[in-house]
């Protein structure tokens, strides 16, 4: 969900294209939903979990693709936000934020947001809060490293690129204040397209900070507590999920077995079915 003029309002500045009232925005080529004031927010979250939503994702700060915001822009207000927490606790559901400055991280988690997505921008005080409150965090630092080497040839304008160098020079001394901190961290993807194949860079590039025991963590425990499915998911137990991988060596010792694109992973195993066995050849 997306303010007017916000991260997920992807028209352009010169557009006159006029929202009235909740917009689920098929027609902008668009990823959100605009809503404006209590009102709408209530009634764009109830239409969501009614359409199937599992959780809520707000966009409650500037970001880098979206053509009119600046990337240290706070947005919703409290009251916007307040109110879609509510009706997604009512509905035993969660709110996640996408944020990038400090400001806007720790005014969702007050105002009870329970997972940040992104935080790029976090600083050692908003880190403490976060971790203060148990709100949990999900860095995607793949597509950060991505759009830093090849946002041209990806097709970002100039605008985005800038924004990106913004936030790409604080990653990772963010990553260092949320691990001094303690807060915990889940694993996600901001991925779209050709850089999707990226996604497991995530474990190499969280490894100049984390061990490769708390990266595993990250990657199933901590990721099934931000799903509020823990004893469904991230775990190996009676009654659970049979998620499992065969990996080809030790990942606690090399972790960048599972950064090679899946050829170190012979055996996928999803809720009990086999989907991947390549055992034999790599035997």
């Amino acid at each position: 969900m997306s303010m007017t003029g916000g991260h997920g309002d992807m028209r352009e500045m010169g557009e006159r294209q006029h929202i009235s009232g909740y917009c689920r925005c098929e027609s902008m080529n668009a990823l959100c939903v605009i809503a404006d004031g209590v009102d709408e927010c209530v009634k764009a979250v109830r239409e969501e979990l009614r359409r199937g939503a599992h959780c809520i994702k707000i966009m409650a700060s500037g970001g880098v693709v979206s053509p009119t915001d600046p990337i240290w822009m706070n947005q919703f207000r409290e009251d916007e936000i307040r109110s879609i927490v509510g009706e997604c606790t009512d509905r035993r559901t969660y709110v996640s934020a996408h944020c990038h400055p400090a400001s806007a991280i720790r005014r969702c988690v007050e105002f009870g947001v329970r997972c940040i997505e992104h935080g790029t921008l976090m600083d050692a005080e908003t880190a403490e809060y976060v971790a203060e409150k148990g709100a949990y965090v999900v860095p995607t630092l793949a597509i950060g490293f991505a759009l830093k080497e090849a946002g041209a040839q990806l097709g970002l304008p100039p605008a985005s690129r800038e924004k990106v160098d913004v936030v790409f020079e604080q990653t990772l001394l963010g990553l260092e204040h949320m691990r001094r901190a303690g807060i915990k961290l889940g694993f996600g993807t901001d991925l779209l397209g050709e850089t999707y194949v990226q996604q497991c860079r995530e474990f190499t590039i969280r490894s100049e900070v984390f061990s490769s025991l708390e990266i595993l963590r990250q990657a199933t425990s901590i990721s099934a507590e931000i799903l509020m499915k823990q004893d469904e998911l991230g775990c190996v137990r009676a009654g659970a999920y049979a998620d499992l991988i065969v990996v080809n060596g030790d990942p606690l010792a090399d972790l960048s077995l599972l950064a090679a694109d899946g050829t170190q992973v012979p055996l996928v195993v999803r809720d009990g079915e086999i989907v991947k066995n390549r055992l034999e050849q790599a035997a």
